[in-house]
């Protein structure tokens, strides 16, 4: 890379960000070829703990890099695909001698054979150290194993060892066919008896109906990972302050079983609150969390306080003991959230150190908070199984699907215990691309990759397992973000920023290993700036990607014929950062991006892209005899859908607000607070809210369920 532009980084400067993953040259969504600068370079490589002030450091640090691996016995962590039979490199005092072992998870062990390959020993640190290499056997079963080394006849380290599937299999009732289900945004799918948010229960009558009044085989749901447990609550269910914790707000409270044995002034007082908030079910106006969730909260508190039996109790007990330190530090966090208030940037220094004697003594001092935490997960994890089973018995070949956000809050929870995991000074972002010219900050800390690998990946695993426990499926937003994910620098724009490379072969392998245990099958949300080649690999992995009908398009920018679709895809016709079809066709969304300032392009070159573009598919519905001449806007949505109906993908996924007639759209991204994102109820055509006792009897809901499912 030249040095000829000021900003320019050096030619050593771009080899120590390739030696961390880090881009300096890229792409854009246009095709135009990008140099990264040195200031981005550097701000990242700092977030890295990487040292590049100046050339000097830069040295220094790639002296460092080449040592590194010979300073420790084993790498961090292995990971394989089961039937491979990698080798690993183990670094000893030149001339000691090695035995390695794996000890499998399940309580055997499997000698390791060293492989005889001459290595020259190298000088760090003033010593000269050897590597030996053994090799890891092809026949280990799937799953978490140990990788030990003894080195001169004395234990000498040990990493863990990975065997991950070579491909997820779909599930037997995705074998053949296609399948088809609801999209739906918990939160705005709401019956008489909620308490102002849709929750569990309302979640619990979508799957019946769906499943066994219209045959469908899932319910795709929006994140319901945890928020802020006081102050205000986060609206946007991809800003979580966990991923691996539910929302409370989700939980029915008559649901928990103890509410019915409450004496009657406090079932009085529960009932009171719940009436307040009923009443606000039917206003079409946005969805008030920081209402729903202080009443909500108030009145599991009370329940919390009743006693459990004792196999109630040991079944907290036993959920506790599962997840671990974990959930212990999460209800930790909400209970110093309640003791210090939020944001948690006020809190003393000392809370911020999940190690320090403070946060030692508030873990002591805030024992019954930090419980009544923990009890809200186990009783989110009860009603989610109970969801989850009432989809199967209802029919549903899969159920729910649930969704991973990209990432968490900058001073959430996960932010809090996981520090060295998730790098500060740095956001997540996204670049410029067609829909979004000015890019996305979503201000989240990103993953470290080294932090990730030094971890042994179980944060990553824990995450993935606690999603996993009660689904059918899972949707991985951003799916990308397991290859590469754009960094953005503090202070800049997001189109400032750049990418970093993670280990995809390790965390695609171990989110396949944990799908597999899980029985479930992974749709991984690919759209935006993809390499050709991860598309490839993610079939080759068994994970599905994700094809809107508005995106699919020939090499000639046509509409894609419906035989041309990818087999292995969740095919839809929206999605929820756009609006709802009949929005869509009207061109709602130009219109929406214009007014908040979102559009690079003019506006009038805009509408006529946009309208050309949706000429030209509803041309094609025409061709194939799916589309009459002077159509109704109902039959267009309907024939867009059967149009999917078409296609070879293996699921068919149908926004729920299109089934009603809903016209806008719940997320405009690049927008905070100057769009109502993910505070509006379902509702139709005409703004009037539609409840979930609504859809069993809405004639456009049949019809498009109707047009799914006659192929």
């Amino acid at each position: 890379m030249s040095d000829s532009t000021p900003d320019a980084p050096s030619t050593r400067l771009v080899e120590l960000a390739h030696a961390h993953g880090v881009a300096t040259e890229f792409w854009d969504w246009q095709g135009q070829h990008t140099s990264v600068p040195r200031s981005t370079i550097r701000a990242v490589l700092g977030a890295l703990d990487v040292p590049c002030d100046d050339e000097a450091a830069v040295e220094r640090s790639l002296a460092d890099d080449a040592d590194a691996p010979w300073r420790r016995t084993l790498p961090p962590v292995v990971v394989t695909r089961q039937g491979r039979t990698p080798t690993v490199a183990v670094h000893v005092t030149h001339g000691e001698p090695v035995h390695a072992w794996v000890e499998l998870e399940d309580g055997g062990t499997r000698d390791v054979r060293q492989r005889d390959t001459w290595v020259e020993p190298r000088t760090v640190d003033g010593a000269l150290v050897g590597r030996a290499t053994v090799e890891v056997p092809g026949d280990l079963p799937l799953g978490w194993h140990v990788l030990h080394a003894e080195v001169g006849g004395r234990s000498a380290a040990s990493c863990p060892l990975v065997v991950t599937p070579e491909r997820l299999q779909l599930p037997p009732g995705l074998a053949e066919g296609q399948s088809w289900g609801f999209m739906a945004q918990l939160y705005a799918v709401r019956s008489k008896a909620s308490w102002g948010v849709g929750d569990l229960a309302d979640l619990a009558e979508l799957v019946d109906w769906s499943g066994r009044d219209l045959g469908a085989d899932f319910v795709l749901v929006n994140p319901l990972h945890a928020a802020e447990p006081v102050g205000r609550m986060e609206p946007s269910p991809y800003l979580p302050t966990t991923r691996r914790f539910v929302n409370p707000l989700y939980v029915r409270v008559e649901d928990v079983r103890e509410t019915a044995y409450l004496p009657s002034t406090d079932r009085a007082l529960v009932e009171w609150q719940a009436e307040a908030l009923r009443a606000t079910v039917t206003d079409p106006g946005r969805i008030d969390r920081d209402a729903a969730w202080p009443a909500k909260r108030a009145a599991l508190e009370t329940v919390f306080m009743h006693p459990r039996s004792p196999a109630r109790q040991a079944a907290f007990d036993a959920f506790q003991q599962r997840e671990g330190r974990g959930l212990a530090d999460f209800a930790l966090w909400c209970a110093l959230a309640e003791h210090f208030g939020l944001p948690s940037s006020t809190w003393p220094p000392e809370a911020h150190d999940p190690g320090s004697d403070l946060v030692a003594g508030l873990r002591h001092s805030l024992a019954d908070r930090v419980e009544f935490h923990a009890w809200l997960q186990w009783v989110a994890d009860c009603q989610l199984a109970a969801v989850q089973a009432g989809a199967r018995e209802a029919g549903m070949s899969v159920g729910v699907v649930h969704d991973l956000a990209v990432g968490v809050h900058p001073e959430g929870a996960d932010t809090w215990a996981l520090q060295g995991v998730l790098a500060s000074g740095v956001t997540v972002g996204a670049p410029p691309d067609a829909f979004n010219q000015q890019g996305q900050d979503w201000s989240q800390p990103p993953w470290r990759p080294d932090g990730l690998a030094e971890a042994g990946y179980a944060p990553y695993r824990d995450m993935l397992r606690t999603v996993l426990r009660h689904a059918g499926g899972l949707r991985v937003d951003h799916v990308i973000g397991l290859f590469r994910l754009w960094w953005v620098p503090p202070g800049a724009g997001p189109a400032a920023g750049t990418y970093v490379r993670y280990d995809h072969e390790a965390l695609i392998g171990i989110l396949a290993l944990e799908a597999h245990r899980a029985g479930a099958f992974v749709v991984g949300e690919d759209l935006g700036t993809v390499e050709p080649w991860v598309r490839d690999y993610l079939q080759e992995r068994g994970v599905l990607g994700t094809s809107i009908l508005w995106f699919e398009k020939d090499d000639d920018g046509a509409p894609l014929r419906p035989e041309r679709w990818r087999e292995l895809c969740l095919a839809t016709v929206t999605t929820h950062d756009l609006p709802p079809t009949a929005g869509y066709l009207a061109g709602e969304h130009i219109e929406l991006r214009d007014r908040l300032g979102l559009l690079t392009r003019p506006v009038a070159e805009e509408y006529a892209v946009d309208e050309a573009e949706r000429a030209a598919v509803l041309a094609r519905l025409r061709e194939l005899g799916l589309l009459p001449p002077e159509a109704t806007e109902r039959q267009v949505v309907e024939a867009l859908h059967r149009y999917l109906t078409w296609t070879p993908c293996r699921l068919l996924g149908v926004a729920l607000p299109d089934a009603v007639g809903d016209r806008r759209a719940q997320n405009q991204p690049g927008t905070s607070d100057e769009y109502p994102n993910w505070r509006l109820p379902l509702a139709d055509g005409a703004g009037q809210v539609v409840l979930v006792e609504d859809l069993r009897t809405r004639p456009r809901a049949l019809s498009l369920a109707e047009a799914v499912t006659r192929r």
